[in-house]
């Protein structure tokens, strides 16, 4: 060991530092733009087909932490059911989670279900998913959701 050593560490500490940096901010940029080309055009599609079955939604975006889709009771503007995508706080990839949230009756409390997003989906890949994969995983939540709370004895 020589006698500056302790520089090299602290220039690669520092070499570190400025990696995360930049891979924090790359991160919320792909977040931003899977939100603009992927999420809102997936939830506007599944908006109007809702309404078309007379289902209330709402989409709503919570800049560089989460996209969120709801669905409300039938002739309601009380939610039912939410399906939120979230970046967790300094990621430094898109590994997104999910937040599944829904309810019985509008008087019921909410029945949370944290999940990794899209398991299998590599947050490398994340940017390459179209908008009817993300339709086709609501419609597989709120589905299996409405049919556990449909047949659930209590």
């Amino acid at each position: 060991m020589g006698n500056d050593s302790w520089r090299d560490d602290l220039r690669s500490c520092f070499a570190g530092i400025r990696l995360i940096e930049v891979c924090k901010h790359d991160t919320l940029l792909n977040f931003s733009h899977f939100c603009e080309f992927i999420a809102e055009p997936a939830f506007e599609s599944l908006s109007e087909e809702l309404k078309e079955v007379g289902l209330r939604t709402k989409y709503r975006r919570q800049k560089d932490e989460s996209a969120a889709f709801e669905i409300g009771f039938p002739k309601s503007r009380r939610v039912q059911f939410s399906y939120v995508i979230m970046l967790p706080k300094n990621s430094v990839d898109l590994k997104l989670t999910l937040k599944v949230r829904g309810r019985k009756s509008e008087s019921s409390p909410f029945e949370d279900t944290d999940l990794p997003f899209m398991q299998g989906t590599m947050p490398g890949d994340v940017l390459k998913l179209t908008k009817e994969d993300l339709v086709l995983d609501i419609v597989e939540r709120y589905r299996d959701f409405m049919y556990r709370a449909l047949t659930s004895p209590a």
